[in-house]
């Protein structure tokens, strides 16, 4: 499908500006979405009438329908929505100021469910509409020091997997790439919570890898964006979509671990139903 209508939110670096292009290489119109435009003018010069930057703080919840409704009336339609912006915070939970905490999930939850709930009527409206929520392989997996991080990414998968079953007219991917060359660990780009000693041993590695880490991802972000296309131009398209070698060996050991725990334990947990409850209902 041709000519469609893009919102993506983070776009002027990493995947976002790598899902702009592709998009737009593709023949779609894009509006990028960023908290400083100057960073996207170049962008649109590159793309006069197909490429429009738009102002948008993805915190500022009262924005999203604002910003919605903007692109509804200047270009007829919303095909796709990405919520990509986001970054990087480092901390134990004990480092992690409550400040910290909210903010982070303002910026990967609140704000994404603002702009979904802001797009779904007009999806509705068209009888389609996609999307896209770049999520990490943090949404699955867990490490020292990412606790936070991927607390918001849990949150915004399990809200969007319902969503998946909620939904009749709009379709749902979940983005969940591993370690890619965008800005994500660069240069100021992470907050790192104030350290505490006792979390040198766990957390200490977590915070130097992301302190030093930048450069050395193995992932391609063209590549990311292209498989993205690709899943969400599919005749049956996934609802999550592992990128990067690193991240489909963390989730697969990661199931297997689940899988044999489950194993393990299931006989305890099932002697917990009432006598006489019949068959469970995934068993019937």
């Amino acid at each position: 499908m041709s000519d469609r209508v893009w919102l993506i939110t983070g776009a002027s670096s990493g995947f976002g500006s790598a899902l702009a292009e592709a998009a737009l290489a593709a023949g779609d119109v894009v509006v990028g979405a960023a908290r400083r435009l100057e960073r996207l003018k170049e962008f649109a010069g590159g793309y006069p009438g197909r490429f429009h930057p738009i102002a948008l703080d993805v915190t500022d919840t009262e924005r999203a329908g604002e910003v919605v409704e903007e692109v509804v009336d200047r270009l007829g339609r919303l095909d796709v929505l990405v919520n990509n912006a986001g970054r990087t915070q480092v901390g134990a939970l004990e480092e992690t100021t409550e400040t910290e905490l909210r903010d982070l999930f303002a910026l990967h939850f609140f704000g994404p469910a603002a702009l979904t709930k802001a797009a779904l009527p007009h999806m509705r409206w068209q009888g389609s509409g996609w999307v896209v929520q770049m999520s990490s392989v943090g949404g699955q997996v867990t490490a020292p020091g990412f606790g936070a991080y991927c607390a918001t990414k849990f949150a915004l998968e399990g809200l969007t997997e319902a969503l998946s079953e909620e939904v009749e007219f709009a379709r749902f991917l979940i983005v969940e790439p591993g370690a890619f060359r965008t800005d994500l660990f660069a240069r100021d780009a992470a907050l790192f919570s104030e350290p505490m000693a006792e979390y040198a041993r766990t957390v200490g590695p977590t915070r130097e890898y992301v302190r030093t880490g930048g450069g050395a991802q193995r992932g391609d972000p063209a590549k990311a964006a292209q498989a993205i296309i690709t899943a969400i131009d599919s005749e049956r398209p996934p609802l999550r979509l592992v990128l990067g070698a690193d991240a489909i060996g963390r989730v697969a050991a990661r199931l297997r671990a689940v899988q044999s725990e489950l194993g393990e334990w299931q006989q305890v947990g099932r002697a917990t139903d009432l006598e006489n409850a019949g068959p469970a209902p995934e068993e019937s």
